[in-house]
């Protein structure tokens, strides 16, 4: 079968996982968010990192519509945070545009040291989730083994979410499907090496992807080198098509879907 590639500028795309605080947008956040739209961005998710960022993270949703913020400690800002400021995120999280706990996770490339730190932070970031009844963005890297097993031993909690921006095998997302994660492939599954995350494409339904930038970093190619933004969440849509031998508007459609029920658009 051979892709379609219709006008995307007539589809409806949703970057899941963006960083627009990041200061590489200080200077020119509106252009971005205003290219966005033009190219047929319906919503955009920041996520914060910390409790500076997750609050500036609401700042831009309420300026802009089609913004919507997460609030979380990454686990690179464990060591910045006290484990008392995840009880900030409560009062953020009451806020009409913030709808996940985010971003959180295990990081065991940057900071091995911290991982009993990072661990802490995760674990009572999942219990919040599952107070508040709001789904979650994870970060994962090269923390697979513990990441599932985490989430295995916490699924009494019933928490819902995403692992972001993919790097584990076949067999970790089939473990995260199992738990009722979704997966979300960013800037990375458009490299030509990346050999990996192509069979992982393949070997999973539609219905359980998510797309998107993890802007301003990934940039997808063509444009790796190159500053990333969300009106670039096309690209990877793009390459999921051609992949699963879809046409683009059948990935705009399910992914966007896919979003609104995790999110609750």
């Amino acid at each position: 079968m051979t892709p379609q590639h219709p006008d995307t500028s007539t589809l409806e795309f949703i970057d899941t996982h963006a960083h627009l605080t990041d200061k590489q947008f200080a200077k020119d956040v509106e252009e971005i968010v205003a290219r966005a739209q033009d190219t047929g961005i319906t919503r955009i998710v920041t996520l914060g990192t910390d409790v500076e960022s997750s609050r500036a993270a609401i700042d831009l949703a309420e300026k802009f519509s089609i913004v919507y913020a997460a609030v979380g400690i990454h686990p690179e800002s464990v060591r910045e945070s006290s484990i008392d400021d995840v009880e900030k995120f409560r009062e953020l999280a009451a806020h009409d545009k913030v709808i996940a706990i985010g971003e959180i996770g295990l990081d065991y490339y940057w900071d091995k040291a911290s991982v009993e730190l990072q661990q802490e932070f995760f674990e009572r970031q999942l219990q919040l989730a599952a107070e508040l009844d709001l789904p979650v963005s994870i970060h994962d890297r090269e923390a697979h083994e513990k990441m599932i097993e985490t989430l295995e031993s916490r699924k009494s909690l019933g928490v819902r979410g995403v692992l972001h921006s993919f790097s584990g095998d076949v067999a970790m997302a089939n473990a995260a499907l199992a738990l009722g994660f979704y997966i979300s492939f960013a800037g990375a599954v458009t490299f030509l090496n990346a050999r990996n995350l192509h069979e992982i494409v393949r070997a999973i339904p539609l219905e359980k992807m998510l797309i998107e930038t993890d802007s301003p970093y990934l940039s997808p190619h063509p444009l790796r080198g190159k500053r990333n933004e969300p009106a670039n969440v096309k690209l990877v849509a793009e390459r999921i098509a051609v992949l699963k031998g879809l046409s683009t508007e059948q990935v705009e459609s399910q992914t966007t879907s896919n979003a609104r029920a995790l999110f609750g658009f």
